[in-house]
């Protein structure tokens, strides 16, 4: 017992990430399952949450289509799902690691009814106009940042969730079109963002068809949501 606690603090010594060592972490009332083929769960991400369920809630009974781009672990379409008992989830990733983790907490969760795992490119999958709305949480770091980046993150976190391009964008770039053309009329995509990425990113989602983009801030004021809905 002494010697397997020792392993663990010397390897929270070495800067492995604590959720790793335990794994699982906390989001939104959930327990998931984390490891290294997902980036981990973070509380930015939960402002995410709180600005999608105000939109998708709804008082009547017809379901909801949404999708969750780029689900990771699932945590986003989870905690949807779990809150909204109207709303059915298309959890997409192209990481087959990531899609294990994502299956093994849809089970924890009881969830299965309502979120679907689907392998794919962002919305590549998906035909035109079959969803009511898109929520994404890609990366966005511009990569000339990524090596200046704590080590639990720099070397324990997929460089593919986290790598953006040079302004960390690239990837809302091309989500944008596709969600403008998968999501119906009057539907809606809300989208996390990092830091100073406020009004480049409105513009991609203006650009590609979407009305003005309200802006959500996390528990620390800085812009963290877009929310922008499809002319009806």
């Amino acid at each position: 017992m002494k010697a397997s606690f020792d392993a663990l603090i010397a390897e929270r010594a070495a800067r492995r990430p604590l959720q790793h060592l335990v794994g699982e972490v906390e989001f939104f009332g959930l327990t998931l399952a984390v490891g290294r083929a997902a980036l981990i769960p973070r509380p930015d991400t939960e402002t995410l949450v709180e600005a999608a369920l105000v939109r998708f809630e709804t008082n009547s009974q017809a379901p909801l289509r949404i999708a969750d781009v780029g689900c990771g672990t699932g945590a986003i379409a989870l905690a949807l799902a779990s809150r909204l008992p109207a709303l059915h989830v298309l959890a997409l990733d192209n990481a087959p690691g990531a899609l294990a983790l994502a299956a093994g907490n849809v089970r924890r969760t009881n969830l299965e009814s309502r979120v679907r795992l689907v392998a794919g490119d962002l919305l590549t999958p998906l035909a035109s106009g079959s969803l009511d709305g898109v929520v994404a949480n890609l990366p966005y770091i511009p990569n000339a940042e990524i090596d200046g980046l704590e080590p639990e993150v720099r070397d324990h976190e997929p460089r593919d969730a986290l790598a953006g391009g040079p302004d960390g964008l690239d990837p809302l770039r091309r989500l944008a079109p596709m969600a403008a053309r998968a999501v119906r009329p009057g539907g809606r995509v809300l989208v996390e963002i990092g830091a100073g990425q406020q009004d480049a990113a409105t513009r991609i989602l203006v650009d590609a068809g979407f009305g003005p983009a309200e802006t959500v801030p996390d528990l620390k004021g800085i812009p963290r949501v877009l929310a922008a809905s499809l002319p009806a």
